[in-house]
């Protein structure tokens, strides 16, 4: 079974495959703005130019373009011109959490919802079919991706969560539901696991791993299919109750739940 690096050189395709529905700038803003806060773009890392975007988005040229206007005014791209020009990922920490937290706000409780209910059906039934068709090699490489992860700063605790259910999809046997997996990930990840910025919440996340593992052990399709989907339930009310805080005349005045953990 192909590592993790590969599983990283996935999700970094799908990140430059082509977008669903109408080509307008702003979802192609949204696709590298997402991309780059969960870390799949690192700081430093140099974009396609504008024809080789447009052309791997499947839009034309002048979207690509009106994209990476809007991403240097949010301060996540910087351009440079010359022979070794170009336009440069500029991740800044602090910044990439204010624009996620207004991506909360803007999203309504129905659609945070909405969101989860889809991830799980996705994640849940690729556990579930993972479950029945795993091998022992398949099984090794689920404890290997575990016993990497890296659980002291929320993006090290994100990219685990995100390599598992990678692996779990590609244990799975299907194409659609890998795929359907990477493009959940690059789009929904920075939202749904904004949990992690919690070390609790990274701990349950190793303890949902955990769970998924033995469930596989004991081929037992209900119960990994029913730990993937409680684990996304309770990141899922976790995001409800920040966007409660967020939205609170409080919130302004007192130090979030976790905030040194957000720092990380």
């Amino acid at each position: 079974m192909p590592q993790a690096t590969s599983r990283s050189d996935a999700t970094r395709a799908v990140v430059f495959s082509p977008l669903e529905g109408a080509g307008r700038a702003e979802l192609v803003e949204q696709r590298l703005t997402d991309a780059i806060v969960a870390g799949v773009l690192r700081d430093g890392e140099r974009l396609p130019s504008e024809s080789d975007l447009a052309k791997s988005l499947g839009v034309a040229v002048v979207t690509a373009r009106e994209a990476l206007v809007a991403l240097r005014d949010k301060g996540l791209v910087l351009t440079r011109r010359g022979r070794d020009g170009g336009s440069f990922v500029t991740h800044d920490r602090d910044a990439s959490m204010r624009m996620i937290d207004a991506r909360v706000r803007a999203l309504s409780r129905i659609e945070l919802r909405d969101l989860s209910l889809h991830y799980a059906a996705i994640a849940g039934m690729a556990a579930e079919v993972a479950a029945d068709r795993a091998s022992d090699d398949d099984l090794a490489s689920l404890v290997e991706v575990d016993a990497r992860a890296d659980l002291a700063t929320p993006g090290g605790a994100r990219r685990a969560v995100g390599r598992f259910q990678l692996e779990i999809a590609a244990v799975s046997q299907s194409p659609r539901l890998v795929h359907e997996e990477l493009r959940l990930q690059a789009e929904s990840g920075p939202l749904l696991w904004l949990c992690l910025r919690e070390q609790a919440y990274r701990d349950r996340s190793r303890q949902a791993r955990v769970e998924v593992i033995e469930s596989i052990r004991g081929v037992d399709p209900a119960r990994a299919r029913r730990a993937t989907t409680e684990h996304i339930a309770s990141a899922t009310e976790w995001l409800i109750d920040e966007k409660a805080r967020l939205e609170s005349p409080e919130q302004g005045r007192q130090p979030a739940p976790g905030a040194e953990d957000r720092k990380g």
